[in-house]
C-alpha cells in the first residue's frame, strides 16, 4: 500500500512538471482531496502563462499597473484644467475642473485629481454638502479665489476660471487683478406679476456691477425713490449671490388696488446707470376669479392650437 502511494504521488509531481499550465484547480476538488503542488516550479513564470499579472513591487506601480512605458501612454486632448498623472502613476490624463468631485492626496482612485492650480477639499459653496465628515462631498477648489479682468472684457472670479477659458482663446491675457471695471448689468430683471388685494408682493432685482452699483427702486408717475414714507413698502439690500453682485427685493405688505403700476429697478456706479421694469395688477376678488379664467382659457386654446401629433422626428 505505501509503494502505491510512493508511485502515485511521483506521478503527480512528474505531470505538474511536464504541464505546468495545467494546474489542479483546488475549486473542483472534492472536500477531503488534498493536491501535492511541486515546490520547485517557476510561479512567476507560471503566472505570467495564465495571465495573471504576478506580484510586482511598489516601483512597478499600483495593482493592475505595469511597468511605466511613457511611448504607450495614450495621446490626451481637450484638457481645460491640465494634465494629472494617471492611478498607475505613469501616463498623464486630463485634470477635473473646478466643482467637479475629485480624490484627496495625489493619487486618482475613484474620481480623478484636481487640474492646476487646485485642491480637494469639502465644498464650501453655499447649499454644498453638509453633515457627517463621512458624507461630505470633496470638490477641486481653485487656490487663486481673487477676481481677474481677461483682454477680452469678461470679468473671471479666480484664475482657474480664466484658465480655463483661455484654453479655447490662445491670445487671452489678463488685463490685471480685479474684475473689469463696466456699469452695472441687471442679470435678473423684476417680473411682471398679478395678484388680490391684501397679498404680500415682492420683486427681485439682481445685478453685477465694478465698481459696486447702487441699486434703488421707483414707481413711475412718481417722483420718489421707494419705499418713502409708505409703512407697507419696503425695501431690502443685499450682497451676492455672487461676487460683486448686488440683490435688491421691492416687498409690498397688504397690496392695494392703488399699487398697481409700473415698477423700476435702477443701478447705477460711476461708469453709468441701466434699469429694468415690471407691471403689478392688484386685483379684487372677482376681477381677480375673471383673470384667472380667462388665463386659463387662453392657455387651453393655445394648446388646442398646437399640432401635438407632428412628427418631429
Amino acid at each position: 500500500m505505501r509503494g502505491l502511494v510512493l508511485i502515485s504521488l511521483c506521478l503527480h509531481l512528474h505531470t505538474c512538471r511536464a504541464l505546468p499550465s495545467q494546474m489542479p484547480d483546488l475549486s473542483t476538488e472534492p472536500p477531503g482531496h488534498f493536491s501535492f503542488i511541486d515546490p520547485l516550479l517557476d510561479y512567476d513564470r507560471l503566472d505570467e502563462e495564465l495571465g495573471g499579472g504576478g506580484v510586482r513591487s511598489e516601483a512597478e506601480g499600483a495593482e493592475g499597473c505595469g511597468p511605466c512605458e511613457p511611448e504607450l501612454c495614450p495621446e490626451t486632448r481637450g484638457c481645460r484644467a491640465g494634465l494629472v498623472l494617471d492611478p498607475c502613476g505613469c501616463c498623464k490624463e486630463c485634470g477635473n475642473l473646478e466643482g467637479q468631485a475629485c480624490d484627496p492626496g495625489d493619487r486618482s482612485v475613484y474620481y480623478g485629481l484636481c487640474g492646476t492650480g487646485m485642491r480637494c477639499q469639502v465644498d464650501p459653496r453655499p447649499g454644498g454638502t453638509v453633515g457627517d465628515e463621512d458624507d461630505e462631498e470633496e470638490v477641486c477648489v481653485c487656490e487663486e479665489q481673487e477676481a481677474v479682468c481677461g483682454s477680452d472684457g469678461v470679468s473671471y472670479m479666480n484664475m482657474c476660471q480664466f484658465r480655463e477659458a483661455a484654453f479655447s482663446k490662445p491670445g487671452l491675457k489678463t488685463k490685471g487683478k480685479g474684475p473689469c471695471k463696466t456699469v452695472p448689468i441687471i442679470k435678473v430683471p423684476p417680473h411682471s406679476q398679478v395678484n388680490g388685494t391684501g397679498s404680500s408682493l415682492v420683486f427681485l432685482c439682481e445685478v453685477f456691477a465694478f465698481p459696486m452699483a447702487l441699486v434703488e427702486w421707483r414707481k413711475e408717475g412718481q417722483d420718489v425713490i421707494l419705499p418713502g414714507d409708505d409703512p407697507h413698502i419696503s425695501v431690502q439690500s443685499r450682497g451676492g449671490p455672487l461676487k460683486f453682485e448686488l440683490s435688491s427685493w421691492l416687498q409690498i405688505e397688504g397690496a392695494e388696488p392703488g399699487d398697481s403700476g409700473t415698477y423700476r429697478c435702477i443701478a447705477r456706479n460711476n461708469l453709468g446707470s441701466v434699469s429694468a421694469s415690471a407691471v403689478l395688477g392688484v386685483l379684487g376678488a372677482e376681477e381677480l376669479s375673471s383673470y384667472l379664467a380667462n388665463s386659463v382659457s387662453e392657455m387651453q386654446q393655445l394648446m388646442d392650437a398646437t399640432d401635438y401629433d407632428q412628427d418631429f422626428y
